[in-house]
């Protein structure tokens, strides 16, 4: 059924929008999703983006920062898709709701994978709108996204996920954050379900655990992009110190206005890093 609903909606886009195929997708995270203006376009933006809630099964979002559009557009002629906004298990989705959108451009032939977020900092180091790579994640869901029967023409039963970040775009991300004088930290995301906020005494816990950075996205997504063979570059931007660290108290509203402030800086690392990745697949496919 699952596997029905998949195909129904790729369909769906390809003829509405007349896709053509995009071998890189991002997923554009809370106040993020401004990206999307900054590409090219050859047809007039309506022409080329849709809203989730007319893509047939395509689960509903509620929060807000999230435009909640699918969109094509190109960066210097290089196909890509876009999605200004995500699904949360905290909105009452399921995981196979959360992780759709990743099934669906695997179906539309995406074989890499940007996930980005907003997240509120662990480590004492890091500053609010500054950026951290993904290097690795701790998975506090009380879901798994791979939970249930296995559609092995999907994935194995057991995926492996020791290198769940992809160390190659690690390296491009980090060589053009020094050219572009972006602040991109290295370190582990930890995903929980939310809403609320972590307390102190859990922000101890998780510091403990090794974690650099907190939010409620992200793994997810991760884990069913590698359960498909696609590759995963993740990168979070760091809106808060989380609770405890300061005197401060996390709220939404703040995190939309470090997103704001900080897009500035990484929507010409974002260029940067699609071409670069595009230039390593073709290098790949010449091998």
């Amino acid at each position: 059924m699952m596997e029905k609903k998949i195909l129904a909606a790729a369909n769906f886009l390809k003829k509405r929008l007349s896709l053509p195929r995009a071998e890189i997708a991002i997923i554009l995270g809370s106040g993020l999703g401004t990206f999307a203006d900054t590409l090219e376009t050859k047809k007039p933006r309506a022409a080329k983006e849709i809203s989730f809630s007319k893509i047939p099964y395509f689960p509903p979002h509620s929060v807000e920062g999230h435009a909640g559009k699918f969109i094509f557009s190109k960066v210097e002629n290089i196909p890509v898709y876009l999605l200004a906004g995500r699904v949360h298990y905290y909105e009452g989705k399921t995981m196979q709701e959360v992780t759709f959108p990743v099934r669906l451009l695997k179906k539309m032939g995406v074989t890499t994978l940007i996930l980005t977020n907003a997240a509120g900092a662990l480590n004492e180091t890091y500053k609010p709108g500054e950026f951290m790579l993904i290097r690795d994640h701790i998975n506090l869901m009380p879901e798994h996204p791979l939970r249930g029967k296995n559609w092995e023409k999907w994935g194995p039963r057991f995926p492996d996920l020791s290198d769940a970040y992809d160390e190659k775009y690690r390296k491009l991300a980090k060589k053009i954050a020094g050219e572009v004088s972006l602040v991109l930290h290295e370190g582990v995301y930890v995903a929980s379900s939310g809403p609320s906020y972590e307390t102190p005494a859990e922000v101890k816990m998780l510091r403990l655990l090794g974690a650099d950075a907190s939010a409620m996205s992200t793994v997810p997504e991760a884990i069913v992009a590698r359960h498909q063979g696609m590759r995963v570059c993740g990168i979070s931007c760091l809106t808060n110190m989380a609770a405890g660290i300061t005197s401060q108290k996390p709220n939404h509203a703040e995190v939309l206005e470090v997103t704001k402030r900080s897009s500035q800086k990484f929507h010409p690392f974002l260029n940067r890093l699609i071409r670069e990745i595009v230039y390593d697949q073709k290098m790949r496919k010449l091998v």
